[in-house]
């Protein structure tokens, strides 16, 4: 039986984890086909194309299914339409446009022959194959395919339709905005890592049988598989292995372009990691140059690499580019470049 009491239990290390939003919105063409959709969208019309075997095809389809020709002839459908199968959702999900269940259908609109999967905003009970639709569009378009709101079932009283602007052009791009929100929770070595971050320290994991060391440190050695146990402290000088200079801004980057990024590999270490380089001209930026972190004020100190604002060039003699990043021979002769 041990002695020992629950103060002498080693402290278990402080769990990490922080959320992420990763993404970015893009511009993407929508050539004369999906163009003319959207833009009908917009001015709230449906529009298909007819393929070589007379079919009407919503949304339309840039090229025939039966001859790969590109297809020109458009016509405009109805705004009413069947459902010909369905499933309901019970639950709807955050992102979903609609905040009550409904059922998600497929829906072959009244002058076509290809149906088309949108939403039906109706009761449960109604909801069946063979049932009658129609479009209810959103309060306001824009030439996407969230300008129609839903279907809702049909009747027979016709809604008028808010003036549109009929000097408008075709739609030739759309913003596409991609973003995944994540949480990430940090393991034992990039607890350690970010930790001593906070004290100023850099840190990183030694693999027990190459004695390669990693920054950020890693559970396992790359090249061996076995664990990186130990923790060693380290310089903040380091040797650029790679860079390039960016002209582009970044939405919501405070650093105006043009300015360096680099691949920064700390003295001591094997695995190079990306910071920004800065207190000279970009020009005198090169491969094998020697830097140094520059912190923040030690109040402003955080749980986070940004605690670095950047490296900035020391007067020291550049480092080869074959020797950056390389291991020196182990202990009893072992040599393990």
């Amino acid at each position: 039986m041990s002695n020992s009491s629950p103060q002498d239990s080693p402290k278990a290390p402080e769990v990490l984890s922080q959320s992420y939003a990763l993404g970015y919105t893009y511009t993407r063409s929508t050539g004369p086909v999906v163009g003319r959709f959207l833009s009908g969208l917009r001015d709230r019309k449906l529009v298909g194309n007819k393929g070589s075997d007379g079919k009407v095809y919503v949304p339309p389809m840039e090229y025939d299914p039966k001859t790969a020709e590109e297809l020109t002839s458009f016509v405009d459908v109805a705004e009413t339409g069947t459902v010909k199968t369905w499933s309901w959702v019970t639950e709807p999900h955050e992102k979903h446009l609609l905040d009550k269940p409904f059922a998600f259908a497929l829906i072959q609109l009244d002058g076509s022959d290809v149906p088309m999967m949108h939403m039906v905003d109706a009761p449960r009970e109604s909801i069946k194959s063979g049932m009658r639709v129609q479009v209810r569009w959103a309060d306001k378009t824009e030439g996407l395919i969230t300008d129609i709101a839903c279907f809702e079932p049909e009747t027979d009283s016709k809604k008028a339709k808010p003036a549109v602007d009929t000097e408008a052009g075709l739609i030739t791009d759309i913003k596409s905005p991609v973003y995944l929100n994540y949480n990430f929770t940090a393991g034992a070595s990039t607890s350690t890592f970010l930790s001593n971050l906070k004290k100023g320290q850099l840190t990183g994991g030694k693999c027990d049988e190459c004695s390669a060391v990693y920054v950020p440190p890693r559970g396992s050695c790359a090249a061996c598989g076995v664990a990186t146990s130990e923790s060693v402290n380290l310089s903040d000088k380091a040797t650029i292995e790679s860079f390039t200079i960016v002209h582009i801004p970044i939405p919501g980057n405070p650093i105006k372009p043009p300015f360096i990024v680099a691949n920064i590999v700390l003295d001591e270490t094997h695995q190079s990691f990306i910071h920004i380089v800065s207190g000279c001209d970009n020009d005198d930026v090169r491969i094998g140059m020697r830097v140094e972190a520059v912190w923040k004020p030690e109040e402003e100190w955080d749980i986070a690499m940004e605690n670095i604002t950047h490296f900035q060039p020391i007067d020291e003699p550049d480092v080869p580019r074959e020797q950056i990043a390389r291991l020196k021979p182990l202990t009893g002769g072992q040599n393990n470049e």
